[in-house]
């Protein structure tokens, strides 16, 4: 059962389940609505909402300005063979913010949603990097 939540402003909703269950591993939990679904891997809740001037998550802020995606803040998720997921996401169309780079901890790399949110996919090279403990 997911313990964190995050939320990701996106321009097509489905576009973005699509992405996140076929290339990343999550589940759809559920898509009541045509701006908001929420979805799940592992303790991460990614809620997913459009732009939307009725209500909701993507509405505008009480000054009016509209939410919009993209930016640097973003969630990771481990992988094993990094080189190896992006070579498969590259072929898939996927765009990626530049190459693979090693820092203290381990490989990292930033792929861009359909919307351009970023997601870093991580490859720890220390054990005490690693999400899940083995």
């Amino acid at each position: 059962m997911p313990s964190v939540q995050v939320r990701y402003i996106v321009r097509d909703v489905d576009a973005a389940i699509d992405f996140y269950i076929t290339h990343l591993g999550f589940r759809l939990d559920m898509h009541p609505a045509p701006p908001f679904a929420m979805l799940s891997r592992g303790e991460l809740r990614l809620v997913l909402s459009a732009p939307n001037p009725a209500a909701g998550g993507g509405q505008a802020m009480s000054d009016g300005t509209v939410q919009q995606p993209g930016g640097w803040n973003r969630f990771a998720v481990e992988v094993g063979d990094l080189a190896g997921k992006v070579e498969t996401l590259r072929a898939a169309g996927v765009h990626f913010r530049g190459d693979i780079v090693t820092g203290v901890g381990g490989k990292q790399i930033i792929a861009d949603d359909p919307s351009g949110n970023p997601v870093e996919l991580f490859e720890p090279l220390r054990p005490e990097a690693r999400l899940e403990k083995r």
